[in-house]
């Protein structure tokens, strides 16, 4: 069963800012952690009845299982990832992890 941290960002000051730090910056911190196996990002779109979302950009990033998700954010390319947080996501990030299923 694979592990999945997921990134989910509040609503940022200035969205382009954001998503040029993302784009040109973070997601390539993502991509260089060891063991990463796919990485998504998504911006939730209004719901039904037009309420905003509750985050602007969610990123998904699994992992073969909790032991290959624990040692990529414990190493030097986890913790530069978790560094550069302060620098584009001064809205907020809330961080939650957790082995997936896939139902099929």
């Amino acid at each position: 069963m694979t592990s999945t941290l997921y990134a989910c960002y509040s609503q940022p000051e200035d969205e382009q800012a954001f998503d040029r730090h993302y784009e040109q910056v973070h997601s390539k911190l993502g991509l260089a952690l060891p063991g990463l196996r796919a990485f998504t990002g998504t911006k939730p779109a209004a719901g039904p009845d037009g309420a905003p979302p509750a985050y602007y950009f969610i990123a998904a990033l699994t992992f073969d299982d909790d032991a290959a998700l624990s040692a990529a954010l414990s190493g030097p390319e986890g913790q530069a990832a978790v560094d550069d947080l302060a620098n584009f996501a001064g809205a907020g990030v809330a961080l939650m992890t957790g082995p997936t299923t896939v139902y099929s």
